[in-house]
């Protein structure tokens, strides 16, 4: 490589921002190499957490990653912008406009060089070209359409505590995956929240909640008994469970279901699967799977051009067997680490190491309720834990990507300032 290298990585999630972290830590000093992160967002929060944005329970004003500071902070820069083009032959990305809430232009569009590209750019929600999901349905694809949700919720509380007609607030999940069901749960823990805030009339049964899931069982690429845990747990907390259940059409007033059967809701939020941005799709011809994600060698490399790699959800990368790499937060860390590796080699041209997935298990939170998982790779056979372990060990996940953000020591001081702004702050983001 030449001796100026100019690094572009887009997409701050767990995996880019893990990247942009580590790369700006350790080429800070290195003259003439520079690390530049664009992000549509000016923050950061750890996707396996936007439920709990969207229950009220994460404030992402007190709890996100201000992309600006931490760059500063980490040895890189940082762009607002969002991808909407790639000129492989002359090594630009292109960028779109950033608009304020009215509409008016702030920065126009604009062209940014590269000699690496690391696209992280994530996934979003998949429609199935289901009629009405997009103009009727929350997703929960980036904070502020979490947090637009969270709004709504508070919203329809408020009308329910100044009603004394007793009607529920029914709610639809559709997806029966880890989001949806960490959903269902944390809208339960908000309705038993908001009645030690005044909210007398507000309890579980202010709550109707469906979870539609067209498999025949709640987390279905987990094993069974995990499944029935879900079942179980959910039920009891008064949701009701809708499995071999498809979704052909949601209008305003709820969803329409097998045998043209109708489930009417006040709101209706899909977590029924993942896909790439539609602007991946062959950018810059580069190959791409039906999903929209960029196919990769075993190095992260995209297959066309090995001045480009891609990590996290929106990279097709086969394992062994013949699938993918699932989407989840550890394979993003996982990739994020081999990537940093390759760059780092490829900078000093040394050939790339491939990347190896090594599945570590999943684990569900309910909320405080409970925290359900299986184990994997530490023995011979995987381990199922439950309860209070389980919990703990879905904290730590979080734990490591803060680790990997901020160091140990910072980490710590985070995890002492949120015990200590739990006494302090509401429970709920009451607003």
């Amino acid at each position: 490589m030449s001796r100026n290298t100019r690094i572009v990585i887009v997409g701050g999630g767990a995996g880019g921002l893990e990247l942009a972290t580590k790369l700006g830590r350790s080429l800070k000093k290195k003259s003439g190499t520079s690390v530049l992160l664009i992000d549509k967002h000016a923050f950061h929060v750890w996707k396996p957490l936007f439920h709990e944005v969207a229950s009220g329970s994460l404030d992402v004003d007190m709890d996100g990653v201000d992309y600006r500071a931490h760059a500063t902070n980490h040895g890189f820069e940082f762009q607002l912008g969002t991808l909407i083009g790639l000129d492989r032959g002359n090594r630009k990305i292109e960028v779109d406009a950033i608009q304020d809430k009215s509409g008016g232009v702030l920065v126009p569009p604009r062209c940014v060089n590269y000699d690496i590209l690391v696209l992280a750019v994530g996934s979003i929600t998949n429609d199935f070209s289901v009629s009405g999901v997009s103009e009727y349905c929350f997703t929960l694809d980036d904070t502020d359409q979490a947090s637009r949700f969270q709004q709504e919720l508070f919203n329809a509380f408020l009308k329910i505590k100044a009603s004394d007609s007793g009607a529920p607030l029914r709610i639809t999940i559709v997806g029966g995956g880890a989001t949806g069901v960490e959903l269902a749960a944390e809208l339960y823990k908000t309705t038993d929240s908001l009645h030690a805030y005044g909210f007398s009339n507000v309890s579980r049964n202010t709550l109707e909640i469906n979870v539609i899931e067209a498999s025949d069982r709640l987390l279905g690429v987990l094993p069974v008994h995990i499944s029935r845990k879900a079942t179980k747990v959910l039920s009891e907390l008064g949701a009701k469970i809708l499995t071999r259940t498809i979704v052909k059409a949601v209008d305003q007033d709820g969803v329409q279901i097998n045998n043209d059967e109708r489930i009417e809701a006040d709101a209706v939020i899909w977590c029924a699967g993942v896909k790439c941005h539609e602007a991946l799709n062959n950018i810059g011809g580069l190959s791409t799977n039906k999903n929209n994600q960029i196919v990769v060698d075993s190095c992260l490399r995209s297959v066309d051009d090995n001045t480009i790699y891609a990590l996290g959800d929106c990279a097709a990368c086969e394992l062994s067997n013949g699938g993918l790499v699932p989407p989840r937060a550890q394979s993003a860390h996982q990739m994020a680490s081999c990537v940093y590796r390759n760059i780092s080699r490829q900078l000093k041209n040394i050939p790339p190491v491939p990347f190896t997935y090594r599945d570590h298990g999943s684990l569900v939170s309910f909320a405080d309720y409970t925290a359900v998982g299986v184990l994997a790779g530490l023995f011979k056979s995987d381990i199922f834990v439950e309860g209070g372990i389980a919990k703990y060990l879905y904290i730590s996940l979080y734990r490591l990507h803060q680790i990997a953000l901020h160091g140990y020591l910072k980490t710590v001081l985070l995890v002492m300032v949120g015990r200590i702004n739990r006494r302090l702050r509401p429970t709920l983001k009451l607003h």
